[in-house]
């Protein structure tokens, strides 16, 4: 069930403001922009388009993993600049067409993004770390870092075993979580109908034919090796994926509002988008170029319509508008981000904390 946000008279005005004072002072060149996401496109189809067919020609085991890890994080990344812009329909004007290529860029990875594009629009956005209404919260009962969270006697220890978990989050998702949503997963009204039926398998079908069978087939290294470089891959797609993803909103000085018996919520909406959110380098273009827009939390929230290539001007208008009344959005460096995600895991490693 989803809960109401309280309504905070001071805070709708400050939304309004902040509404107001983006629309009179972002400029945005739709020409420039079309420009500067057709270069990053290239880019990376280039980028992984190279290390992929790299892998045909290597001869050494070393070497073909090295490679084929780079392809993997290349790939990643790739996705990561283009499947969440899509999934909030930033970059078409026609939702079918956003779609497409954002079930496209899920491919490339292995995963089935359908349930979770659902999740993450309709109760994610509306609700961030919101204990039982924000989906991107049901993680795993080994990781603690909603209070509310039950505790478990192996929390004492999980800032220490985390990132060894965090190294096996890609191919969970890939194996195990997509297909238990496939087979199991009733919420958010996704229509199961034979679309969907045919994407999910067609999706797993073309990862495995070239992420696995193809290099099986005509690469010049074992396929022991393949396999081992497949495993190697993914637990630096893990790490990265999943460190960005909690960065983004799990780190020390975090808010988690609470909720009533009747599951509305403690806080206003735009409190709750900025307070659970945080920043990596929001005014690098570097950061942004690299994470897609995942560094700038804040701004996504608040405009999540609004494309990342935004969002280094955005923050500009932002930062300022908060500041002057007393607002200080979570910023962190990257590293900082990892330092401060641990530091909440060692904070909830303690019960009734």
């Amino acid at each position: 069930m989803k809960g109401k946000h309280i309504k905070i008279e001071a805070d709708s005005k400050l939304l309004s403001d902040l509404y107001k004072e983006v629309k009179s002072k972002l400029k945005v060149n739709k020409t420039t922009f079309r420009i500067r996401l057709l270069f990053k496109f290239i880019f990376y189809l280039v980028l992984s388009s190279i290390t992929y067919y790299s892998l045909f020609s290597i001869t050494t085991s070393s070497s073909f993993i090295l490679m084929y890890t780079l392809y993997g994080f290349i790939s990643l990344v790739f996705a990561f600049n283009f499947a969440h812009d899509l999934s909030h329909d930033t970059i078409f004007k026609s939702k079918k067409l956003n779609n497409f290529f954002y079930i496209l860029f899920y491919t490339m990875v292995g995963a089935h993004g359908e349930a979770w594009k659902v999740r993450h629009v309709q109760s994610h956005h509306y609700c961030p770390n919101v204990d039982g209404q924000d989906a991107d919260m049901k993680i795993t009962k080994w990781i603690r870092v909603i209070p509310s969270q039950k505790y478990y006697s192996f929390h004492k220890y999980q800032h220490y075993y985390a990132s060894f978990l965090y190294m096996t989050y890609s191919l969970f998702w890939i194996v195990k979580k997509d297909f238990v949503n496939y087979f199991w997963e009733e919420e958010y009204d996704i229509k199961k109908n034979f679309r969907y039926h045919f994407v999910f398998w067609l999706q797993k079908i073309i990862y495995v034919f070239l992420i696995l069978i193809v290099p099986f087939l005509y690469v010049e290294v074992s396929w022991q090796t393949v396999v081992i470089s497949f495993f190697v891959m993914h637990i630096v797609q893990s790490i990265f994926l999943l460190y960005t993803f909690f960065m983004t909103h799990h780190v020390k000085g975090s808010d988690y509002p609470t909720t009533n018996k009747d599951g509305d919520i403690s806080t206003s909406w735009v409190m709750n988008q900025i307070k659970s959110s945080n920043d990596m380098h929001p005014f690098s273009k570097t950061a942004n170029f690299i994470m897609g827009g995942f560094n700038n939390h804040v701004a996504h929230h608040l405009f999540p319509t609004m494309h990342h290539l935004h969002y280094v001007e955005l923050n500009k208008i932002i930062y300022p508008f908060l500041m002057e009344r007393g607002i200080i959005p979570n910023q962190t460096t990257y590293w900082g981000g990892i330092k401060g995600h641990l530091q909440l895991l060692k904070q909830r490693s303690i019960p009734n904390n």
